[in-house]
C-alpha cells in the first residue's frame, strides 16, 4: 500500500470540546452583562481567545481595559481547563479510533493539526495521544487558521509533502487552510457550511475503510 500524511483537526472532529468553550465563554459573557449565544459561538470556532473576546465585546457593545482583557482571558481558561481535567474515553467521537486504528494497522503516518494549545492534555486525557506520530497545537504556531502553516509543520514533521495529506477538518477556516496548503480536505460536519472541502461527512461513521483506501491510492 502506498503512503499518504493523514492530518487531524481536534476540536470537533475527534473530541467536541466546543462545548466548553462555549460554557466558559458564555460565563465570561454573563458577568460582562454580555448575552452570548450558541449561534455566536459558531462564529468563534477556530477563531484565537483573542479575536474571539475582541468578537463577544463587540457584541455586547462594550469597552474594557487592557488588563481586565488579560485577566479574563486567563480567566477563561482556567474554567475551560477545569472541564478538560474531567475528560475521558466516553468524549470520543464516534468511529474515530476505528480509523485511527486502520490508518494505524496499514502503516499510514498520522499527525494532529490544533490551534488549541491543551491539544496534549486532551489527547492523554481521551487515551489517544500514542495514535499519533506527530502533534503540533497552538503552543508550535505563531499564524492561526485559515493560515496553512499548523498543517505545513504537521506534514513535514510526519516526512510527507503537503500535496500527499489529507486532512479532517469541522472548521470554515480549517478546510480553507487545507485548500491553501494543497491537501485533501475531508469537512466534518455539514455541508452548506463545508461546501468548499473535496468530501463532506457528517460524521466518521459515514467514513468506510473502502473510501479511506481509495484516498490512499490516489
Amino acid at each position: 500500500m502506498s503512503k499518504k500524511g493523514f492530518i487531524f483537526d481536534l476540536d470537533g472532529v475527534i473530541v467536541d470540546t466546543a462545548k466548553y468553550h462555549f460554557l466558559a465563554w458564555q460565563q465570561l459573557a454573563k458577568n460582562l452583562d454580555i448575552n452570548f449565544t450558541e449561534e455566536e459561538n459558531e462564529q468563534l470556532k477556530g477563531v484565537s481567545r483573542v479575536r474571539s473576546l475582541e468578537k463577544i465585546l463587540a457584541w455586547g457593545n462594550k469597552t474594557i481595559s487592557q488588563d481586565l482583557f488579560d485577566k479574563l482571558m486567563g480567566e477563561k481558561n482556567e474554567e475551560y481547563l477545569s472541564y478538560i481535567a474531567e475528560m475521558d474515553e466516553s468524549e470520543i467521537l464516534p468511529d474515530v479510533p476505528k480509523v485511527l486504528s486502520f490508518l494505524k494497522d496499514n502503516k499510514q503516518p498520522i499527525s494532529l493539526g490544533s490551534a488549541s494549545k491543551n491539544a496534549r492534555t486532551i489527547l492523554e486525557r481521551v487515551n489517544l495521544k500514542s495514535s499519533f506520530n506527530a502533534i503540533v497545537d497552538g503552543n508550535d504556531v505563531t499564524k492561526a487558521k485559515p493560515d496553512p502553516e499548523v498543517f505545513l509543520i504537521a506534514a513535514k514533521q510526519i516526512d510527507m509533502k503537503p500535496e500527499d495529506c489529507i486532512v479532517f477538518e469541522d472548521s470554515v477556516a480549517g478546510v480553507e487552510a487545507a485548500n491553501t496548503a494543497n491537501m485533501i480536505s475531508i469537512g466534518i460536519g455539514s455541508k452548506s457550511v463545508l461546501g468548499h472541502a473535496d468530501y463532506v461527512f457528517n460524521d466518521f461513521t459515514e467514513i468506510s475503510e473502502d473510501f479511506i483506501k481509495s484516498l490512499i491510492e490516489k
